[in-house]
């Protein structure tokens, strides 16, 4: 057995252990570790489980400052609290020295390090936009296979960094109040991205509220009436926390987490045929819309790597 055969075994069973050697094989660049990486992925499909990965993932983004590693210390408390597991995959700026993650995983977002239960790692964002490591989608997919939990922490917020959006079942944008974030949110062309909005800092009191009262205006302006606006506290005393995890939870039942996981394949193919070819390769096969519409053609269920090949093919 390969050893991406072997790992998406572990996977199946629910071997949490696994997850490490998961991380280091995808953020391989090598001709072999990109194979066993392909059959991996071909290993947690739906194809291979019978149905889509059952853990819940969870895109968290917003601007620097707003507390989002602080938040997710006390989600991850929560969600340890209901029996959960958690992988966390927690996208950092690159060092331009090392090419490595600038900010380390401990020592931003607090844990036990002695529970099995739970998975941090922190990655590098690379010079790609959007937000997202390059191994980070075939992670997070090949983790839901095993963890209740697969939280992406994304860089910074803002247009050209929506990729999160097209990863993760559930979305939510972090805002914090009395800084112009609400505003910058408003003008930023984002309001489609989030499924919870939350706010940041509801110890501050009136201007926390003041904050959550704008936004939910501006989404019912815009005509938004799913999104769901949350203020919360992770700091003593903690509050919102269980509303929160709840407004994620109700968004996730109310998916259709198969349409939204195929559209999340088919992403990532695209971008990860786009990293491998370039634009050359990408106007070689008719463009970006010609390349969606070829994808939306194929199998709902097909694996990331059969929909690369699909692109390939027509090169």
């Amino acid at each position: 057995m390969s050893g991406g055969e072997d790992l998406g075994a572990r996977l199946r069973e629910g071997d949490l252990s696994a997850a490490p050697a998961v991380l280091n094989l995808v953020e391989s660049r090598t001709p072999r570790d990109r194979e066993a990486t392909a059959q991996l992925l071909r290993e947690v499909a739906p194809a291979r489980l019978g149905h889509e990965a059952p853990g819940h993932v969870i895109g968290i983004t917003g601007p620097p400052g707003a507390g989002k590693s602080t938040l997710l210390s006390a989600l991850c408390a929560a969600w340890r609290r209901d029996g959960r597991s958690v992988a966390v995959l927690a996208v950092d700026p690159s060092s331009r020295r090392s090419g490595g993650a600038l900010l380390g995983d401990r020592a931003r977002i607090a844990f036990d390090a002695q529970d099995r239960g739970i998975f941090i790692r922190s990655t590098a964002a690379g010079e790609r936009l959007g937000g997202l490591a390059p191994a980070t989608r075939a992670a997070a997919q090949a983790l839901a296979a095993a963890f209740d939990v697969v939280v992406i922490e994304t860089v910074g917020v803002g247009q050209s960094e929506t990729e999160v959006g097209e990863v993760a079942d559930t979305v939510a944008v972090i805002v914090q109040p009395g800084s112009g974030d609400a505003l910058q949110f408003l003008k930023s062309g984002i309001m489609e991205i989030p499924d919870v909005l939350v706010v940041t800092k509801a110890d501050l009191g009136d201007i926390a509220l003041r904050a959550r009262r704008d936004l939910s205006a501006a989404l019912r302006a815009a005509g938004s009436r799913d999104t769901r606006v949350v203020a919360v506290s992770s700091v003593s005393p903690v509050s919102g926390i269980d509303e929160l995890v709840a407004a994620l939870d109700a968004h996730r039942e109310g998916l259709d987490v198969a349409a939204r996981r195929a559209a999340a394949r088919r992403g990532s193919a695209l971008a990860d045929f786009v990293v491998e070819h370039g634009e050359r390769g990408l106007r070689t096969i008719g463009g970006r819309r010609a390349a969606r519409a070829l994808l939306d053609a194929a199998d709902p269920g097909a694996d990331v790597p059969a929909l690369i090949a699909l692109l390939e093919d027509r090169l």
